[in-house]
């Protein structure tokens, strides 16, 4: 609560805080530091303001005082012409009493106008303007006094520091804002039950001037009620004198001094009655309550305008309490007013209202919280298992191309093994071949060194067949080795090498969307088509690829699949009137199909309201009377087709002529959407019709006349057209004579509404009936 009790201009708890038009709240000596003054106002100063603002004050003179912007601020200086400021405050050469109780607000001590450069901050980012030092050779009473000459001309206006809405003040300048006393006493009663407040003084036990530029200031000697400004001796003479608008002013001794703990824990003690920086007063009523700790009863708020008057009704159209005189002779006289206890009542009643939906709101944002708290815990322990997670994939991964390299190597051994073993075995194959050649060759040799040529002759044919052989034995290719010294292996590593630099996160999980939210404001029905709108819920983070929707068939039986789309938003015609559909829809993505909707119940039309269709009717027929009333431009027969389809149900509508010439004949009755449109309705098999002259009719199909039945049409005459589908008879009656029924059994499918007629006919098309019950049951004929 303590953000409340704050001031937005100095960020402290409120002093004597004040409200201003906008209903927000500002302490009064930082309401004076804000209040500024436009320039132009200044060529309309009295010249004694001129010389105070630019020469100094002349010599000698001694100004009266002006008192700060509260509520004795307008009455401080009128009337001073006798006094000693010789003319400087109001009464002087020129004064007079047009500026009685009014406030300057040009005054550089009091209101800190001085500059329109702000050069101040305060600790809310408010600007405020600095505070201008009195004239060289002038006390700061006896500016503040010149300062407070008649500005009846001027314009002033305070901003407020939180909405920054202006607000220009009237000739009593800040003491035209109530006091928030209500605000006062809250403060009171806070600081109180802090404790100490800082700063406060046990030595601090009297009453002090609240105008005095003494240091320290004198202790206050008498306390005028209707200023509620506490003056010392010097300063009443100074700034009270008992005459002229002060005379009925009520002056008291001072309150009593508190004792020194309550002095020490008041809310505004004595030492915060010391005058601020920019001359501020300090409220004594409030250092009067702060100094009993609370005990002594809060003073009752005056009137404004009637300071002696408390406050005793409520002004309805100015939304403000007032007192009985203002009723009588103020501005209210005409208001309408009732008694202030009532609209406290009536008010504290609402405000309870309100604050209940906003303590609703707030045990909603404590929830929301709470909500919040989890999930940071989710989040961290989340964190954690997404981290563990993430070390035990990426150690999956280095073990997994460990046991890769350890097969890898195993292949390398083995082709190294096998070539050292093809090189080996070569090796001493080629070594023991070599060893027999050898060994062969000497034998030879020591054959051939033999003079016996009967004994070379007995061995020879074989020793040269043993040399063939083993001269075969050293065939091509023998002496070149197996396998080759390189390593015929190549690790194609690069692929994986991308992959890993690939390597990161999805965005993420992909998971089946949620339920979707059916928008009932946006589902609605017309004639025999409904429409339907949902949306996904807020915050949705699974990907959304589409969404089915399902209806039944109108009796309760099973769902089927109407649309599948991305659309969040469908229309199905083409449905019985009459008839009750359920109707839910689901969403899906890549990972499945989500949980259904809510399923929402639509109620078609009970009748059925069309007109002719432009899109479908021959380029011939002539529309008008918002597609009501059909006519042709040809002399051929035309068909145009009505906007509605019926499947199911009885359905009854009629066609009046509005004009009939040369006896022609006109055709009515119902066809499929694919029916020919350049020939006579029910010449082809997409048609029933019956089509009249001026004397009979006939029911016609696939150009087969039944039925006849005498009675035509003339101008005037209405056709009525009876479908019933339930027992798939189609009856049709002339000025209510009936004509028919024809049954057109085991037909089934969706039939609309069509007509055909030439040039000589118009016809206007009635929708909406109730299906007539005064007709007497048909008979069917043949087909």
């Amino acid at each position: 609560m303590e953000e409340e009790l704050k001031c937005p201009v100095c960020g402290s708890l409120f002093r004597e805080p004040i409200i201003l038009p906008c209903s927000h709240n500002v302490c009064l000596p930082c309401a004076r530091t804000i209040a500024v003054q436009t320039p132009d106002g200044e060529q309309h100063l009295p010249q004694p303001l001129l010389l105070s603002r630019g020469s100094g004050l002349p010599a000698g003179a001694a100004a009266a005082p002006s008192l700060e912007h509260d509520a004795a601020a307008g009455p401080a200086c009128s009337g001073a012409g006798g006094s000693a400021a010789g003319g400087l405050c109001g009464g002087g050469a020129g004064g007079g009493g047009d500026h009685a109780d009014k406030l300057s607000l040009y005054s550089e001590t009091d209101s800190g106008y001085g500059s329109y450069t702000p050069s101040l901050k305060s600790p809310n980012g408010v600007r405020v303007l600095p505070m201008v030092p009195a004239p060289p050779g002038s006390s700061a009473a006896a500016a503040r006094g010149a300062a407070c000459s008649s500005l009846s001309s001027s314009s002033s206006s305070i901003t407020c520091p939180q909405c920054h809405r202006s607000a220009s003040l009237d000739h009593r300048g800040l003491r035209g804002f109530q006091r928030n006393r209500l605000l006062e006493a809250i403060v009171q009663r806070y600081q109180q039950g802090r404790g100490a407040m800082p700063g406060a003084s046990a030595a601090a036990v009297v009453a002090i001037c609240q105008l005095c530029d003494r240091t320290p200031p004198e202790p206050a000697a008498t306390l005028c009620e209707q200023c509620d400004v506490l003056y010392c001796a010097a300063c009443q003479l100074k700034c009270h004198p008992s005459r002229g608008p002060f005379a009925k002013h009520r002056l008291v001794q001072p309150p009593p001094p508190p004792a020194p703990a309550e002095a020490a824990s008041g809310p505004t003690g004595a030492a915060q009655g010391a005058p601020s920086g920019g001359g501020g007063c300090k409220s004594p009523g409030g250092a009067g309550a702060g100094a009993t700790g609370g005990s002594t009863a809060r003073k009752f708020p005056t009137c404004p305008e009637h300071e002696m008057e408390n406050y005793s009704m409520y002004c309805v159209s100015c939304r403000t309490p007032v007192c009985y005189l203002c009723l009588e002779e103020g501005r209210h006289a005409k208001h309408e007013v009732k008694p202030l206890g009532a609209m406290w009542k009536q008010h504290k009643a609402q405000l309870s209202q309100a604050l209940n939906g906003v303590s609703d709101k707030a045990k909603e944002a404590k929830e929301f919280l709470v909500q919040l708290k989890n999930i940071l815990q989710q989040i961290q322990e989340n964190g954690l298992d997404y981290e563990a997670c993430l070390v035990a994939q990426c150690d999956a991964l280095v073990d997994a191309l460990t046991r890769q390299k350890a097969k890898l190597l195993t292949k390398v051994t083995k082709e190294r093994e096998h070539k050292l073993k093809m090189v080996w075995d070569q090796i001493n194959h080629c070594t023991l071949k070599l060893r027999q050649s050898t060994g062969l060759m000497e034998y030879c040799l020591e054959v051939i060194k033999e003079n016996d040529p009967s004994g070379f002759l007995q061995i020879s044919d074989a020793l040269i067949k043993r040399v063939q052989v083993s001269q075969e034995q050293w065939v091509k290719g023998a002496l070149e080795p197996k396998v080759s010294a390189e390593f015929d292996l190549t690790l194609d590593s690069e692929p994986l090498l991308q992959a890993i630099h690939q390597l990161d996160f999805i965005q993420m999980k992909c998971r089946v969307p949620p339920v979707p939210l059916l928008q009932l404001e946006k589902c609605c029905t017309r004639n025999n088509s409904v429409t339907l709108a949902w949306r996904m819920p807020p915050f949705t983070h699974s990907p959304v690829d589409g969404y089915i929707l399902e209806l039944d068939d109108g009796a309760g039986g099973q769902f089927r699949e109407v649309y599948v789309g991305k659309e969040t938003l469908c229309t199905i015609d083409g449905l019985h009137f009459n008839s009750t559909y359920n109707a839910r829809v689901k969403a899906f993505n890549s990972s499945g199909v989500g949980p259904y909707s809510k399923t929402v119940v639509l109620q078609t039309s009970d009748v059925a309201w069309f007109t002719f269709d432009p899109n479908s009717g021959h380029r011939d027929i002539i529309l008008s009377n918002d597609n009501q009333t059909a006519t042709c431009s040809s002399y051929d027969d035309r068909v145009v087709l009505g906007t509605a389809a019926f499947s199911k149900g009885v359905h009854y509508w009629e066609l009046h002529v509005d004009r009939y010439d040369n006896h022609p004949d006109p055709a009515f009755g119902v066809a499929r959407a694919s029916v020919v449109k350049d020939m006579m309705l029910g010449k082809d098999d997409k048609a029933w019709a019956m089509y009249v002259d001026n004397n009979r009719s006939w029911f016609m199909h696939c150009n087969s006349h039944t039925n006849r039945t005498e009675g035509g049409v003339c101008k005037g005459a209405t056709v009525g057209v009876l479908l019933d589908l339930n027992k798939h008879t189609l009856t049709f009656f002339i000025n209510g004579q009936q004509q028919g029924p024809t049954a057109f059994s085991h037909v089934d499918g969706v039939f609309m509404p069509a007509l055909s007629l030439n040039r000589n006919v118009q016809v206007t098309l009635h929708t909406g009936l109730e299906v007539p019950t005064n007709l007497g049951r048909p008979k069917l004929s043949g087909n």
